[in-house]
């Protein structure tokens, strides 16, 4: 009924009257549309004056009344005729050549695409061997990788006491204590074999710290030459820093203890090997076969070691390669590691490093197999 009614009223409209409806809608819809058109065109051109009045080129290219004042307030009064006298236009001025950065010719072991593989009998996880003259890497696996240093570390303790050490302080004593004593057995070290109230030379540590691995020998050293392992610490790092390599190495002990935070890369480990040789302290240590020391309380004919590497290595098949520097390290975490510094018959030198073999004695003979397979 409802839709009938509704039917019936819109038959009652005039034609003439629903035409006029239409069109007046029409209209309305038109001034709408206008509208909306004038709205967006203004919005327009107050976003682009906004535009024109921020943008950095519309300041810079806009004349000042007097550039003087603003000058004389940003230049000293003894700078401030140089400045003004300058002439835009000199064509030397504008091509003044930009100062040159200095080049970095710290060593650094160059990666090379072509570089040989190790023969198959390597077996380590980790490998580099790269010439120490110039960084050119003859081989390598896993070199740019993160590994645990172990006891490795103690090159780089050895190098920063060296340098913090005059020649007098090397006949200088130290005395061995119970709670130095107590860190290394806690903590499960090798050492030079020192007793609390021991007392040596700090020469005596130097050779201590290479030949049997002293972590004895290491916390003696931290002690005479900054206080403290947590002051010396810092010191290694710095020393990161110098060569070049902190951002890919970091320390946290001068042993090699493990630490999620104590870490290098095989190139790193090469880096910190060829600044330790390249030390004329360091590189006697490094290659000593045999020290004893002075007489101590635990032992009045002194104590005696030597460098296992060098002695188990010297009578192996390295081909024309001659061990003349190393230093090993285990902890369970790293495995057996091992860098060594060897010289050819025409005075080359190359350096060798390897991470994470089985056994102390396979790191040697990968070793062997490394440098025989390349200078055999």
């Amino acid at each position: 009924m409802e839709r009938e009614s509704y039917r019936a009223r819109a038959r009652e409209i005039p034609p003439s009257e629903e035409r006029r409806r239409r069109r007046e809608m029409q209209r309305r819809r038109a001034r709408k549309r206008r509208m909306q058109i004038i709205v967006i065109v203004l919005l327009f051109f107050a976003a682009l004056l906004l535009l024109l009045h921020f943008h950095p080129w519309a300041k810079t290219t806009a004349p000042s009344p007097d550039p003087s004042p603003a000058l004389s307030e940003a230049v000293p009064p003894e700078d401030a005729a140089d400045v003004s006298g300058d002439d835009p236009a000199d064509p030397e001025a504008e091509l003044e050549p930009a100062p040159e950065k200095e080049k970095d010719t710290r060593f650094r072991p160059k990666m090379n695409a072509a570089a040989a593989a190790f023969p198959p009998e390597m077996t380590s996880e980790f490998a580099l061997l790269v010439d120490a003259s110039d960084g050119a890497v003859l081989a390598q696996k896993g070199a740019l990788l993160r590994m645990y240093p172990a006891s490795m570390t103690k090159v780089m303790t050895l190098l920063v006491a060296a340098e913090h050490l005059s020649e007098a302080d090397l006949q200088k004593t130290f005395t061995y204590t119970l709670e130095l004593s107590d860190y290394c057995y806690v903590n499960d070290c090798s050492i030079m074999g020192l007793k609390p109230d021991d007392t040596v030379t700090v020469k005596d540590l130097l050779y201590g710290l290479i030949l049997p691995s002293g972590a004895d020998a290491a916390l003696g050293l931290a002690i005479t030459v900054a206080g403290s392992q947590e002051d010396f610490v810092p010191l290694m790092n710095e020393k990161l820093e110098e060569l070049g390599i902190a951002g890919t190495s970091h320390f946290t002990n001068c042993i090699g203890l493990f630490d999620e935070n104590h870490y290098v890369t095989p190139c790193d480990m090469a880096v910190i090997m060829r600044a330790a040789m390249a030390d004329p302290l360091c590189r006697e240590i490094l290659g000593t076969r045999i020290y004893k020391t002075g007489p101590v309380a635990s032992n009045p004919d002194g104590l005696e070691f030597s460098n296992w590497f060098i002695r188990r290595i010297e009578d192996k098949d390295s081909g024309r390669a001659t061990v003349i520097g190393a230093k090993t390290g285990y902890t369970s975490e790293s495995g057996s590691c091992a860098v060594s510094y060897a010289a050819l018959p025409d005075g080359k030198e190359y350096i060798c490093v390897t991470g994470n073999a089985h056994s102390a004695w396979r790191a040697i003979y990968d070793h062997v197999e490394i440098y025989h397979g390349f200078f055999g």
